[in-house]
Formats: structure tokens, sequence, C-alpha cells
């Protein structure tokens, strides 16, 4: 499979995944597997940046502001690239906060014997939107840090798309329709 096709398949399945978890927060169990599912995704994503490929490198999001200029400022890669490093930095935060608020529990429920009503066995364990609660059913500190991750994350997301739509237009054109095709004689 070319580079390019990778990694637009990789930023599709992201995307819906992060999407899903996000509108997910009240489903309990969906909402943590979707959670586990960005990050085997994530995992993923390192493994492709590992194969060598300039396109995939994790360079790409270190900012570099060579050549940027007043003139240029709106369409200089490090736009893109400050704004890819921030979603970075939320997606593996929302991530890894809400593995730590999990423990494994969602994962335990599923190899038990008992498997059955998965939701139902991890709804019980005292959970809601965003995080545990603690004995006066306020939100732990960490429910706390994962819900203003994810909230981070959409703001990026939101100005990343708009970014693109805006500066990078054949750039959005691509990741969604792919190549365009060439013209027939």
């Amino acid at each position: 499979m070319p580079v390019m096709t990778r990694l637009r398949a990789y930023h599709a399945v992201l995307a819906v995944l992060v999407l899903a978890a996000y509108f997910s927060t009240e489903w309990g169990a969906v909402h943590a597997w979707l959670g586990y599912g960005v990050a085997v995704v994530i995992l993923v994503r390192v493994i492709m940046a590992l194969t060598g490929a300039p396109q995939l490198g994790l360079m790409r999001f270190y900012p570099q502001i060579h050549g940027l200029k007043l003139d240029n400022a709106f369409t200089h890669p490090a736009i893109s690239r400050v704004l890819l490093l921030g979603i970075a930095v939320c997606l593996i935060g929302v991530t890894g906060t809400g593995i730590a608020m999990d423990r494994g529990r969602t994962l335990k429920a599923a190899s038990s014997p008992a498997f059955g009503p998965v939701a139902a066995q991890v709804e019980t364990r005292g959970e809601h939107e965003g995080g545990e609660e603690d004995e006066d059913g306020e939100e732990s500190p960490l429910g706390e840090i994962h819900e203003l991750f994810g909230n981070g994350l959409m703001l990026l997301v939101a100005g990343h798309v708009t970014y693109l739509l805006l500066f990078k237009r054949p750039l959005a054109r691509f990741m969604i329709l792919g190549a365009p095709k060439s013209p027939q004689k």
C-alpha cells in the first residue's frame, strides 16, 4: 500500500475513533473501548514513523520557523506543525489519562469468563462523564485533566480543519478525496 494511502487511512480511522470517543462520554464501556482503540491507532502511527518514510516521520510534528516571514505567515508549514503538535499532545494526554482512570478494568472485564454484559460491569465502577467520582460525587483531578485534554483536542482539531480549508485547500482535498484523477485523453 502506498505511503500516502496508509497515512490517509490512519488519519480517517483516528478521526472517526476520536470523534466517537468524544461524543460517547456517557456510554461507559463504549467510551473506554473507543479510547483503547485510539491508543492502538497511536501505537500504529509510531510504528509507521519507524518505517523511515519522510511523510510518516515524527519530525512533521516539530515546528520549524526557518523562512517564516510576514508575507508567508499564514501558509508557512510552522502553523500546521504547531497545530499538529498541539493535537498530538492533547491526543496523547486524553488517551493516557483515560487509560490511567480505567486502570485496565475494561480489558479485565472483557477477559473474564462472565464477559456477558461488559457495559454493565464497567458502568458499575462509579464513573461518569470524564472520570471517577470521589466520595463527595465530584470528579477526580485526573478526570478533570482528561476532560481538559479532550476539549483542547477538539478546539485544536477545529483549528486544524479550518486552517487547512482556508490556506491549504489542495492538501485538505487530497486527505479527504485522495489524489485527483488524471484527465483521460
